[in-house]
């Protein structure tokens, strides 16, 4: 699909719904289509679980006869496999985008960058993080975006180490655990903060600025050696 194959022109877009449509936009009648009803599932995940989604509902959100579904997907399944696999590269393409931030704030901006579009892509960013087995595709390139991140961290790392005369530099197996574990913390994060309704998490998290510069300095403080 046109429209799935371009968004990553969409990168300054952090939400995913916006960015379809906007690539679909000069696309054919139908990958419009096909985008219509991928966009609007991604809306109704925004207000429930991947299991409560209807082809019905689908539709009638897209604006669409039911029927219409049936010619580009086969199942729900069929969608949101499609509809995750493309988020996942354009989380990708998000975040390759904020890694090129020059004047050394990579780290704040790719931080910056993930936060955003874990939290206006609440609903898609649910489903790969509870691993969904019925969306094995998905959840494995979900799987592939964490490895080449934290394997992309962890030499950028070893690399900025190299060129400081005396400092210690650790292996990179070391190093690589530590990418691993604060991407799984920062994750953790916002999983409690957008799903877990902890009252508390919430109130000293309304300023994301400041929940910006926590994780950045959690990023930091854990990548030395």
């Amino acid at each position: 699909m046109r429209a799935v194959a371009h968004l990553a022109d969409e990168a300054t877009e952090h939400r995913f719904e916006r960015a379809l449509t906007r690539a679909s936009a000069a696309a054919r009648k139908s990958e419009r289509t096909q985008a219509r009803l991928q966009a609007a599932a991604c809306r109704l995940l925004e207000t429930g679980a991947p299991s409560e989604l209807r082809i019905a509902d689908i539709c009638a959100e897209a604006g669409l006869a039911h029927g219409t579904f049936y010619v580009y997907f086969r199942d729900i399944r069929h969608l949101m496999a499609e509809t995750l696999t493309a988020f996942v590269g354009f989380l990708k393409a998000g975040m390759r985008k904020a890694a090129r931030e020059r004047g050394g704030h990579r780290i704040r901006s790719t931080t910056a960058a993930y936060v955003a579009l874990f939290e206006q892509n609440a609903g898609l960013m649910r489903c790969l993080v509870s691993r969904v087995d019925a969306f094995p595709e998905a959840s494995a390139a979900f799987e592939r975006l964490n490895r080449e991140w934290a394997e992309t961290v962890a030499d950028a790392r070893l690399r900025r180490l190299a060129r400081e005369p005396g400092a210690p530099v650790p292996g990179r197996d070391e190093v690589l655990r530590r990418a691993y574990a604060l991407g799984g913390m920062v994750d953790q994060y916002l999983i409690m903060l957008l799903f877990g309704g902890d009252p508390v998490l919430t109130a000293v998290s309304r300023d994301r600025d400041a929940v910006i510069d926590t994780l950045s300095q959690i990023w930091e403080r854990g990548m030395d050696p």
